[in-house]
C-alpha cells in the first residue's frame, strides 16, 4: 500500500491499484478524533468501543484499511492509555 501526500490531500493506493482519499481529509472524522480522549475517559472505553464510536461519529462503516486514518486513531487512543500510568 502506498501513501502520497500532495497539495494537502492524502491519497492511498491499495494492493489492487485503486486510489482513494483518506478519511483524515474528512472534517467529521477529524472532529471524532478530537473528541476521542474525552469519550475514552468518560466511558472507560477499550479500543473496540473507541473504534466503533469514531465510526459512528464520522458516519463511516470502517477505516481500518485507511492507513493514515488508522494511525491517527491509534495514536490518539494510545495517549489515553499512557495517562493512567
Amino acid at each position: 500500500m502506498e501513501n502520497n501526500a500532495t497539495d494537502m490531500t492524502i491519497t492511498v493506493t491499495n494492493d489492487q491499484g485503486k486510489k482513494y482519499i483518506s478519511l483524515v481529509q474528512d472534517p467529521a472524522f477529524i472532529s471524532a478524533i478530537q473528541g476521542l480522549q474525552s469519550f475514552v475517559y468518560d466511558n472507560t472505553a477499550d479500543i473496540d468501543m473507541a473504534y466503533d464510536w469514531v465510526c459512528d461519529q464520522a458516519e463511516c462503516s470502517s477505516f481500518v484499511a485507511d492507513g493514515p486514518a488508522w494511525d491517527l486513531f491509534y495514536d490518539m487512543w494510545d495517549t489515553t492509555q499512557n495517562l493512567d500510568d
